[in-house]
């Protein structure tokens, strides 16, 4: 005997369909975590960004059915699975997935860690001085693992320590002591966990890039191998000037050096004779004065 289907409500299917239809027209699909991201800054978010992506919220269920049901034209989707977490939704947007991604960090703000959030990255108690005075903290640092000691009046910790490890939750003690000295690790906002571009799958630790340390890094890149290029005297659109420039100057040097007689040195040749010239004419003067 068949077992009878499962009933599937008409609007779950619609919604589905829905899923699927954004997954065909959009070329980057991302999967984000809205826990503890409270309604009105999400409304906020959504209101100013709203034409660079297209949010959707709904059951993991569903996200997982609209996914298997797109896996045949894009196999990679099904990784995306695994990346369903918190509070989840589907985001959907024709923007580089950098450059969405740098617009959404761009609209978070810090906070507070709460007791059992999940650390969204490493959190870590820097080395420093700290606010407090000599007393029983010092043994709440030591219960976190933590170094400290007096320095000047004051508490400070001796090494930095992370004391809660991305994807942990946030312990009662911990929460209490970064409130204490200030540290607000969490940032409040939409968190992408992964971004699928085609058959490309980025990572937040892959798109969370230092730009201004990527830019340093990409001018020393540019300048070295710029350097490499003329010292290997190497003609591109960029050495060739540079190149005409050093072999110009390597030309100069042997033409004085051989005295040979040519419009670019003359003026130089012309100086060099005519200091040579005074050095004569000074010791001639010497000789004389001598008999």
């Amino acid at each position: 005997m068949k077992k009878p289907k499962a009933h599937v409500a008409p609007k779950k299917k619609e919604l589905v369909a829905r899923l699927v239809k954004l997954l065909n027209e959009n070329p980057v699909v991302g999967v984000i975590d809205l826990e503890g991201l409270p309604a009105p800054q999400l409304q906020r978010i959504r209101a100013q960004l709203r034409d660079s992506f297209t949010l959707v919220m709904t059951r993991k269920s569903l996200f997982v059915h609209a996914f298997d049901a797109f896996q045949e034209k894009n196999p990679k989707i099904a990784e995306l699975k695994q990346h369903i977490r918190g509070i989840p939704a589907l985001l959907f947007s024709k923007e580089n997935p950098f450059k969405l991604y740098r617009v959404l960090k761009q609209n978070k703000s810090p906070a507070a860690a709460k007791p059992g959030q999940i650390a969204p990255a490493d959190i870590t108690i820097p080395a420093g001085p700290t606010p407090f005075t000599p007393g029983p903290v010092i043994s709440e640092f030591a219960q976190l693992g933590i170094k400290a000691g007096v320095e000047g009046g004051k508490v400070a910790v001796k090494e930095a320590k992370v004391v809660v490890k991305e994807g942990e939750a946030i312990k009662p003690n911990v929460a209490s002591m970064l409130a204490r000295l200030g540290i607000e690790p969490i940032e409040i906002g939409i968190n992408v966990t992964a971004l699928l571009e085609g058959s490309t799958l980025y990572l937040r630790n892959v798109l969370d890039i230092d730009e201004k340390a990527f830019m340093q890094t990409f001018t020393a890149a540019i300048s070295e191998g710029l350097n490499l290029a003329v010292e290997l005297s190497y003609p591109t659109r960029d050495t060739v000037e540079l190149l005409l420039q050093k072999a110009f100057r390597g030309a100069k040097e042997v033409a004085l050096e051989g005295n040979i007689f040519a419009d670019a040195i003359m003026e130089e040749l012309l100086a060099r004779a005519e200091r040579a010239g005074q050095v004569l004419a000074r010791e001639h003067l010497k000789e004389q004065s001598n008999t």
